[in-house]
């Protein structure tokens, strides 16, 4: 079994948590595990990178091949379309709708919509709504996961328990939202 994530977003929107919550989520379960660096430009709003390999047995290398990606999991849908290279054949890409326009020639939004609902596996949300049902649009990025949980090779427990263990230092309040917003994603997401 192998599972190959891409993580994609623009800074402050949570993909290293992400990248995080779902790593250690295999890694608590037995997985083997291997992360790239991520790359971008997160502090300054930049777009951000990040793979993600999942497998029950050892992963030589941290970055994934064209072509062979499982999963993109993408916080913005532009960032989402960008590495849509590295979706297999029979890859999901799950992606926000909300965009983060932080360019001044930014693509036209229905069209980079239209192209990722072309795709054969293709979910798209709008993560910030759903989460601000849940308590904050902050927690967007836990819609996403919660999304993308039917598709990992982990336990949802397991995963909710990487979430509280990740955000316990920011108090209760914070971890329940992130709980919910997780939840809403689950229910959206099948």
């Amino acid at each position: 079994m192998k599972c190959d994530i891409i993580l994609a977003g623009v800074g402050g929107q949570g993909v290293l948590s992400v990248s995080t919550i779902i790593a250690s989520s295999a890694m608590k379960e037995g997985l083997h595990v291997k992360q790239s660096e991520v790359h971008g430009m997160a502090q300054r709003g930049g777009a951000v990178l990040a793979h993600l390999r999942l497998g029950d047995s050892p992963i030589a290398s941290g970055l994934i091949p064209k072509a062979s990606a499982s999963m993109i999991l993408s916080m913005e849908p532009l960032e989402g379309l960008r590495y849509i290279s590295y979706l297999s054949q029979d890859g999901r890409l799950i992606t926000s709708s909300n965009p983060v326009m932080n360019i001044p020639d930014y693509p036209d939004l229905d069209g980079i919509l239209s192209r990722i609902r072309s795709l054969p596996h293709a979910k798209v949300l709008d993560a910030e709504k759903f989460a601000q049902q849940a308590g904050s649009v902050r927690a967007s990025n836990m819609v996403m996961v919660g999304a993308a949980a039917q598709f990992l090779p982990v336990k949802v427990e397991t995963i909710k328990e990487c979430i509280m263990d990740l955000l316990a230092c920011k108090g209760d309040k914070i971890v329940d939202i992130n709980l919910k917003a997780f939840s809403v994603g689950q229910r959206i997401g099948h």
